[in-house]
């Protein structure tokens, strides 16, 4: 491929094939895929599956249920496409994780409920991976990578905003509990609530996308 060729990649594709002495074996199985063996693709899904759930699905999606059923849409994306693979030095984690962030960004755009990432950021991580598959080969780290980045950049979001506004996100998007109870434990009704989860909201996707540190946002008022 063209972009192997770019300074620096070849020594990290190296580094990759050294670092996964499975790859002739896996690459041998997607042969096997390829040709309509189901069982072969079968074991590669259940093989990578966890990592795309915890790693990719879960951080982008703050929802189990949510991020389960991007796991399904995910390996249907993968049978329905898998013809389209063509195998690299990577393996076939970083083609995976490119669907897997493709279903999530279809299910943020999708979604009517408050989320933490905008449509955009996931689109602009999509458009780097795929920039770059080679970046993802190392499965286990690049797994850490994404639950590190994922975790750090909503905590020094959330840490930079009121308290009561982090307090409010960590207990109805983070947590999912519901309205009445979040409302009940901040000590306001369910309508003041919901206007302050949307005012916080607001703050903590300003946060995420300035990166860098920002004032803190006060709220106008709690009233009950």
């Amino acid at each position: 491929m063209r972009f192997l060729r770019r300074p620096g990649i070849v020594a990290r594709v190296t580094a990759v094939a050294a670092a996964r002495p499975d790859l002739e074996a896996e690459r041998l199985q997607c042969e096997r895929a390829a040709q309509g063996d189901r069982l072969a693709l079968g074991q590669l899904l259940r093989k990578y599956g966890p990592s795309l759930y915890r790693s990719v699905l879960l951080p982008r999606l703050g929802s189990e249920a949510i991020a389960q059923d991007a796991l399904a849409e995910t390996y249907a994306r993968v049978i329905e496409r898998f013809s389209q693979f063509q195998w690299q030095s990577c393996g076939i984690y970083p083609w995976l994780r490119v669907i897997a962030l493709r279903i999530a960004l279809d299910m943020l755009r999708a979604r009517r409920r408050e989320a933490l990432f905008e449509p955009a950021d996931l689109q602009r991580e999509i458009d780097a991976a795929e920039t770059d598959l080679t970046a993802h080969g190392e499965v286990a780290l690049c797994e850490k990578r994404d639950l590190a980045d994922a975790r750090a950049r909503v905590e020094d979001a959330l840490g930079r905003l009121n308290p009561r506004y982090a307090e409010a996100i960590r207990l109805r998007v983070l947590e999912e509990r519901p309205r009445d109870e979040v409302a009940s434990a901040l000590g306001v009704s369910v309508a003041t609530f919901d206007v302050v989860l949307h005012r916080a909201m607001t703050a903590l996707k300003k946060a995420l996308a300035a990166g860098a540190a920002a004032p803190r946002v006060e709220p106008r008022g709690w009233a009950r």
